[in-house]
């Protein structure tokens, strides 16, 4: 039997891949634009700040992941969203396969955890729960505020919030 060249052959499969979606959720606020934040309580994990989101489910999809995880970790509803979606949804009888323009997409390259996800700017409503799956602590904070927290003291939260926060703070939030 012939060999395969080794760049032809199929790569193994990673174990423990995440796909995820997090929302960076927005409200006016008495000080300006205000971020929801919340705290990680997870058995082992560090109490850090975070943004609400999490793992979607296998075939479930991007948008419907984000409105599950944010109702599970906070009571809210997402309502609107920052960014334009530009969204699409092609059928064909072998798949059906959604496009859309999440706000950012992150991939760790290294890390605690191998994954990829989605971060979607958004508006929500309702009551916010005093804990939620794995999450509680939830503050409004004013951009101001998160900024200067970032700065001071960035250990605060946790390290993928770090990274969405200097890519929000250099891009979407520069002149807020």
């Amino acid at each position: 039997m012939l060999a395969l060249p080794r760049l032809l052959t199929r790569p193994r499969r990673r174990k423990d891949f995440y796909v995820n979606a997090r929302a960076v959720i927005e409200r006016s606020g008495p000080h300006g634009r205000e971020v929801l934040l919340q705290r990680r309580v997870k058995p082992g994990q560090p109490r850090r700040l975070e943004f609400p989101g999490g793992q979607l489910d296998p075939f479930e999809g991007i948008t419907d992941a984000l409105a599950r995880e944010v109702r599970e970790e906070t009571g809210l509803t997402v309502t609107d969203y920052l960014t334009d979606l530009r969204g699409t949804v092609t059928v064909t009888p072998a798949a059906e396969v959604e496009c859309l323009t999440p706000t950012f997409v992150y991939q760790t390259r290294r890390g605690p955890v191998d994954s990829v996800g989605f971060f979607f700017r958004v508006q929500a409503s309702g009551d916010l729960t005093e804990r939620g799956d794995g999450a509680a602590g939830h503050e409004w904070v004013p951009l101001a505020e998160v900024r200067r927290r970032f700065q001071d003291a960035p250990d605060t939260f946790d390290w993928l919030t770090q990274a969405a926060l200097r890519h929000l703070l250099t891009h979407d939030w520069r002149d807020a």
